[in-house]
């Protein structure tokens, strides 16, 4: 059993390209953890989309030796969170396994929105938190005023804040020995049944699933029989070890280690992020606090651009989501765009990565309809249903009342940009909660309708705040709301794909633009198309896009006018056979860019 005071588990917290992923490898490098070839930038990043966005999607762990100034030798178990607010639920199981974390700040830009909600996750959690300024050595770096900033705006002392370069490793030794001397101890009871909680998981073809764990009490061992707590199943572990950060086996893990187990697990959907793991025979009584389920927040369809291509896109859907459980998808069936997949998402920022990933990976080309959320519709019989997709909604008559969900948004911007923000915010249904001054920058509150963030709202607020802007926001709940379904009719037809619910006061000047825009993109044919928007069975726009006229008179030379008159008459009857029967052939790109708000 090793010493648990030479043990540190801790995690590094910061907003998003704040350089904690390059700190990581400074860390690694210093305790030769890696030798000099083997290292690679952002190396506990395994993704090549996490390297060249240089953003951490997966929560990645390493254990590290260090020889303090005292003589003894330490372990340290560092976990690298992801920092984006898509993957919050991950960064506070990664911090429910440490007792303490080291709070990044880049130098030269300061405390940021998500800075601050992954530090109010870290003080949840009861950690002894670690301030590091980041990227000492660039010449726009103001140390002192960054002090400033963590010591108003997160209320942490900033005196003795570790000042460090993750590119020129300044800094770096002072940062060990101040984990080790200021960071706590984990607890722990090797003699307790056993009680793991599992931090995360993904598959690997020859091993089956990996789970990412962190033992509080007993020992976990090969051979050792396991529980996960929250759905009963029993497997039996094969393989235990950590990473260096290479994978390498050991014989044990004990209480307050992290490490990882294999069990001959198929499926990531049966390890879920935040579940206890105990042992079968001897179970610990209570599972830790904190479990939940992941649950999507965004939903848009996929459909193949090539019809013929919709079992390629049900193989690749079926393969992401044996690395990540927390993607969701159903058969769907649109008029407009073929067999499909309705999708559940974590956020937008996970949404972009799977869509990303699938025409990487697996060389599809895919059409993504817009990103809708999902709305409790209670009924005038006393039941509740959700509502994934604005084409099933249910009839009015039956509906009493629309949920939609509620957002508190977080941002931090210079004040010279105030004014465009709130603008921006009311416009987006906001109500504003709270306005604090840090210098000259503004934190603002607001409580926003997901709805209305899910589509654009991050690329407008960074174009009206020239990227100054930081953006982070939480789910509060539900609110009720006056929404109603606006449908959108081509040649009479709806289009399901085109259909989204608004807000009654916006529902018409939103279907107004659409069908402007359809106008546009929908090329003619040769009979008029009236392109429509309506609101339960009244019809708020319309547009028409005019015919293709074909000059049926051009054989004609001389003669006189009824002959011309003859051949148009008879040109206008086919013209309204055609208007009857007639299917309209709208392109693929045409619904992405209809559904695009408030870029004129």
């Amino acid at each position: 059993m090793p010493d648990l005071s030479l043990i540190r588990n801790f995690a590094i917290i910061a907003h998003i390209d704040h350089g904690k992923s390059t700190l990581a490898d400074r860390l690694i490098e210093f305790c030769g953890g890696l030798a000099k070839r083997e290292m690679t930038e952002q190396v506990l990043d395994s993704m090549d989309i996490e390297r060249e966005r240089g953003i951490t999607i997966k929560a990645q762990t390493v254990r590290l030796n260090y020889r303090a100034k005292d003589g003894k030798t330490y372990q340290l178990n560092l976990i690298d969170t992801p920092g984006h607010v898509d993957f919050s639920y991950e960064v506070s199981r990664s911090l429910a396994s440490c007792e303490g974390s080291v709070l990044v700040v880049d130098a030269t830009q300061g405390v940021e929105a998500q800075t601050l909600a992954n530090v109010y996750l870290a003080i949840d959690n009861n950690h002894e938190i670690l301030p590091v300024l980041n990227k000492v050595d660039l010449p726009s770096a103001d140390v002192l005023k960054v002090k400033e900033q963590i010591e108003d705006v997160i209320g942490l002392d900033a005196t003795n804040a570790i000042e460090t370069s993750g590119k020129t490793g300044v800094g770096v030794p002072e940062l060990l020995e101040a984990i080790v001397t200021r960071l706590p101890k984990p607890e722990g009871d090797e003699n307790a049944p056993l009680k793991a909680l599992l931090i995360d998981s993904w598959y690997d073809s020859y091993l089956g699933v990996i789970i990412l764990v962190r033992v509080y009490d007993g020992v976990l061992r090969k051979k050792t029989n396991i529980k996960m707590m929250s759905n009963g199943a029993t497997y039996q572990v094969e393989k235990v070890g950590i990473f260096t950060p290479k994978m390498q086996d050991v014989e044990a893990l004990n209480a307050g280690e992290v490490g990882f187990i294999t069990a001959s697990i198929k499926s990531v959907g049966d390890c879920s992020v935040g579940d206890t793991i105990t042992d079968s025979k001897n179970p610990c009584v209570e599972p830790l606090a904190g479990f939940k389920p992941s649950v999507p927040v965004v939903f848009c369809s996929m459909f193949p651009t090539d019809s013929s291509q919709y079992d390629a896109l049900k193989d690749a859907l079926a393969k992401l989501k044996l690395n990540d459980a927390s993607i969701n998808y159903t058969n769907e069936n649109s008029e407009a765009l073929g067999l499909g997949f309705r999708c559940g998402f974590l956020g937008l920022l996970h949404m972009e990565i799977i869509e990303e990933r699938i025409s990487r990976e697996f060389d599809l080309d895919i059409i993504t309809t817009a990103p809708s959320v999902a709305y409790k519709i209670n009924l005038s019989s006393g039941a509740q249903i959700m509502l994934h997709n604005p084409a099933d909604m249910p009839d009015l008559s039956t509906i009493k009342s629309i949920e939609e969900p509620m957002v508190k948004a977080t941002i931090l911007v210079p004040d010279n940009y105030l004014g465009a923000v709130l603008k921006l915010c009311n416009e987006r249904r906001g109500e504003q909660v709270e306005l604090t001054y840090v210098g000259a920058r503004a934190m603002v509150v607001y409580q926003i309708p997901l709805n209305e963030i899910v589509f654009d709202f991050y690329d407008r607020l960074k174009s009206i705040t020239s990227g100054y802007a930081s953006f982070d926001y939480e789910l509060t709940g539900y609110q009720e709301s006056d929404l109603v379904k606006v449908q959108i009719l081509i040649n009479e037809e709806p289009v399901d794909a085109l259909a989204f619910l608004a807000h009654r006061t916006e529902a018409e000047g939103r279907g107004r633009q659409i069908c402007e825009r359809l106008k546009d993109l929908i090329p003619r044919h040769l009979f008029k198309i009236p392109i429509q928007a309506a609101i339960g069975g009244r019809i708020v726009a319309r547009e028409t896009i005019s015919a293709l006229r074909k000059d049926v008179t051009a054989k004609c030379y001389g003669g006189d006018v009824t002959r011309k008159r003859k051949l148009l008459d008879k040109q206008k009857k086919g013209k309204q056979r055609m208007r009857q029967f007639g299917k309209v052939e709208v392109p693929q790109s045409a619904f992405i860019e209809a559904l695009r708000i408030g870029d004129d």
